[in-house]
């Protein structure tokens, strides 16, 4: 999940990573990487995916999106048609269309761990407001900032949210997102880290001072190792692409790995190469060599 906004200058030319493994899986971040910033998949975009497809290779969008945010690529989708959602927390079949994606995975924020970090995030940056991210529903406290694309279905404190009292207790946590309005994003991501330890996965793809924080081990890498170890792919035979910090497990964990011209500096300095950037169709441009250079 990720709000319109550059972060470096874009890359003109892609710089490809020598790879001798053929590719079998095609990995993509959507906001900032694949999608341009209007929220669009381009045309070029789209052939070079079913063309992708069509010489066998798999393709997964991987995204901190939930999968009711994911009809902007459910067109877009072609064999198996699975996403990764919520930076690792849902693997969604969007086969159903707008509206009837199904989980087929789902690897949940335990409410303890939940309640522990919302408990030390505050004590460690006073002010920091909530949102809870459930398999289907979308709740907030009264103060967090309209930053999403929906109204929240409850408004109750996160405490209150995520109490066994609290309302939907058998659905779900997906992810919680924690927003505070003065911290610097880097810091306030760094902060986190520290506070949380182990209790969680915390990341952000925003480029205001918005966190997402997963169950221990959740991560957009660790659900693509799973999703490849039951398609017996390895990590060398991954192309994976992104331009946020919750991109760089996955790009550090993919045999070839590029950082889009609009990507963060933690990005660029995880991956293996760098394409343009995603109004430039940096994907795309990948993609295209890719298949030009398959046997």
């Amino acid at each position: 999940m990720r709000e319109n906004g550059r972060v470096t200058s874009a890359t003109r030319q892609p710089e490809t990573p020598a790879s001798t493994v053929p590719p079998r899986l095609i990995a993509t971040d959507l906001d900032g990487t694949l999608l341009r910033d209007d929220k669009s998949v381009s045309p070029r975009t789209v052939a070079a995916l079913a063309a992708a497809e069509e010489a066998g290779i798999e393709v997964f969008f991987v995204t901190g999106r939930p999968a009711r945010w994911m009809d902007v690529v459910s067109d877009h989708v072609h064999g198996h048609g699975l996403a990764i959602c919520g930076n690792g927390a849902a693997v969604v079949d969007l086969h159903g269309g707008p509206g009837a994606h199904r989980f087929v995975k789902v690897r949940e924020l335990a409410r303890e761990n939940a309640l522990d970090a919302v408990r030390l995030l505050r004590d460690a940056a006073p002010g920091t407001v909530y949102a809870i991210e459930q398999t289907y529903g979308f709740n907030q406290e009264p103060d967090y900032p309209k930053l999403h694309m929906e109204v929240p279905d409850i408004l109750l404190s996160a405490e209150e949210l995520l109490g066994p009292a609290g309302p939907l207790p058998d659905e779900p946590v997906l992810k919680i997102l924690a927003y505070h309005p003065t911290l610097d994003p880097d810091a306030f991501l760094t902060l986190a880290r520290l506070a949380l330890g182990d209790r969680a996965n915390v990341t952000r793809s925003s480029p205001s001072a918005l966190l997402e924080i997963s169950g221990p081990g959740v991560s957009k890498a660790s659900t693509l190792a799973l999703c490849c170890a039951e398609r017996g792919i390895s990590h060398e035979q991954v192309v994976a692409f992104g331009d946020m910090p919750n991109d760089v497990e996955m790009l550090t964990w993919a045999g070839r790995s590029y950082a889009m011209g609009n990507a963060h500096p933690d990005v660029i300095a995880a991956a293996s190469g760098r394409t343009v950037a995603n109004n430039e169709d940096g994907v795309a441009v990948v993609i295209e060599r890719l298949l030009a250079e398959l046997p």
